[in-house]
């Protein structure tokens, strides 16, 4: 479960922000979901300071050298790897390649550079259908192989 939670948590980490101001602005829910479901040119206006929090946020959660120095801090103290980051590193890694410059681009050598690997557009309907797909029937499998 641990390893399911680091996959999602760089996805969630950066609409914290976001879900806590949503309940106290007139508008709040709706600002939240126009941006989790924006595409690129369409995201939704946020305040400069909401804006930069979630920026970095992203950026730092799909940071393979913050990912790296927690891996590295974590290893050193447990004296071996912990399985579950594996998650975390699965998440940057299929983020790469599933976004493309024009949206939320993979930041991977962040804070060093803004950099992003220009990827398929994972909202692309086409994409989105084989992800589904595939998702489905690794799931079926899973279910499978436990009964």
């Amino acid at each position: 479960m641990a390893t399911i939670g680091l996959a999602v948590a760089p996805d969630l980490i950066h609409l914290l922000p976001l879900m806590i101001a949503a309940p106290f602005a007139a508008n709040g829910l709706e600002i939240f979901t126009a941006y989790v479901n924006a595409s690129p040119g369409f995201e939704p206006p946020l305040s400069p300071n909401l804006n930069q929090l979630t920026h970095h946020l992203h950026c730092v959660m799909h940071s393979a050298l913050v990912a790296g120095a927690i891996t590295a801090a974590v290893w050193l103290w447990l004296g071996r790897l912990w399985v579950p980051l594996l998650g975390w590193w699965s998440h940057i890694l299929i983020d790469v390649f599933t976004h493309s410059a024009e949206f939320y681009p993979s930041p991977v050598l962040y804070p060093l550079t803004y950099w992003g690997f220009d990827g398929i557009a994972w909202n692309a309907p086409w994409f989105m259908s084989i992800n589904y797909a595939v998702m489905t029937i690794v799931a079926y499998i899973i279910f499978l192989r436990r009964n």
